[in-house]
């Protein structure tokens, strides 16, 4: 008989009391997913991400004490194992920008349903960098006035990699890849890994951030 899969573990950081106990509280009933705790600023985050270890923390970006941005580049340093994705109303192009560079394993705005919040955190745990589709589309509108030569962006890489580092860079998943472009998702992934390697990349949020600074949106 199979075993169940381990639920992700989330900590919930938010300085506001309603949303943040809302939100572990709509997440606690999501079938593969515990609510191990919660926080109301950055620096408590922090805290308690260390003590209780999380897979996941979804982290509000304006808090007291330490705001978000800055609790991700802490927890990058004392917790690399722990994703961070940023719960937010703010959509600004600057503070994705800062999140990612940070460390944050996606950027989502708080007005999206409890079931795709619940996905989101599985796919962050599997390593699946998630943009809101708004925070893609204001990104993507800001690129032309940032960096205007995509063509010498990278050199190394196929049209078809070029093609799936921009799907990439909007927070598609690899099986939403596979379906646009009518590949399977195995030869999505062997893509992926040879763009990472190519342009000596991390992972899928530091390729994200490539595509940005290149001009591929």
């Amino acid at each position: 008989m199979s075993q169940e899969p381990t639920a992700v573990r989330v900590l919930v950081a938010d300085d506001q009391q309603l949303i943040r106990d809302g939100i572990a509280a709509l997440l606690s009933i999501r079938p593969g997913i515990t609510v191990v705790g919660t926080a109301v600023n950055g620096r408590e985050a922090v805290e308690k991400a260390v003590e209780l270890g999380p897979d996941v923390v979804l982290m509000d970006v304006r808090m007291p004490e330490l705001d978000g941005v800055e609790a991700v580049a802490v927890l990058r340093g004392r917790a690399p194992e722990c994703r961070v994705v940023m719960l937010t109303t703010f959509d600004d192009e600057e503070y994705v920008v800062q999140a990612l560079r940070a460390g944050a394993s996606g950027y989502l705005l708080k007005d999206l349903p409890a079931e795709e919040l619940a996905q989101a955190i599985r796919l962050a745990h599997a390593g699946v960098t998630q943009l809101d589709s708004s925070v893609a589309a204001r990104l993507a509108a800001a690129l032309p006035h940032a960096t205007p030569d995509p063509p010498v962006a990278a050199p190394a890489l196929s049209p078809r990699e070029i093609d799936i580092l921009r799907l990439v860079a909007r927070g598609r998943t690899n099986r939403e890849i596979a379906a646009q472009l009518y590949l399977s998702e195995g030869t999505v992934k062997n893509h992926i890994s040879r763009i990472l390697s190519r342009l000596a990349l991390r992972d899928r949020t530091q390729a994200a951030l490539r595509a940005r600074d290149l001009g591929l949106l």
